[in-house]
């Protein structure tokens, strides 16, 4: 285990990764939907760019907060989803939504499934 030096902060390092550019719409889109393939996500992120989007996912599954898996080589498939310390993320994620909807004003209507 690390040890702190007195005055750093532990939660400078995961902001830093949440922060990123388009980092917490893959994560909150991969959260919802389970496993997804490279064209679903780009497809769900409206203005993102092909580059910037491998970027991100090569950033993420660095960190290991997402996996990359090739399903098939011919044709190539890959899907992407949260390792388990991208699930350890959901609390907070869920906690940053409800915050944010709560200050933008805004309430979302949940699915009536009865």
């Amino acid at each position: 285990m690390k040890t702190l030096e007195k005055n750093e902060c532990p939660i400078n390092n995961i902001l830093q990764i949440l922060t990123g550019p388009w980092t917490t719409h893959i994560l909150w889109l991969l959260k919802c939907n389970g496993t997804m393939r490279f064209g679903e996500l780009k497809n769900q992120i409206e203005g993102i760019s092909s580059k910037v989007l491998t970027q991100r996912l090569k950033f993420l599954a660095g960190e290991n907060i997402i996996f990359r898996k090739i399903e098939s080589p011919k044709p190539l498939k890959v899907i992407y989803g949260l390792t388990q310390k991208g699930h350890e993320l959901s609390s907070v994620c869920k906690s940053l939504n409800e915050l944010a909807l709560t200050w933008k004003n805004v309430t979302v209507l949940e699915e009536n499934n009865g």
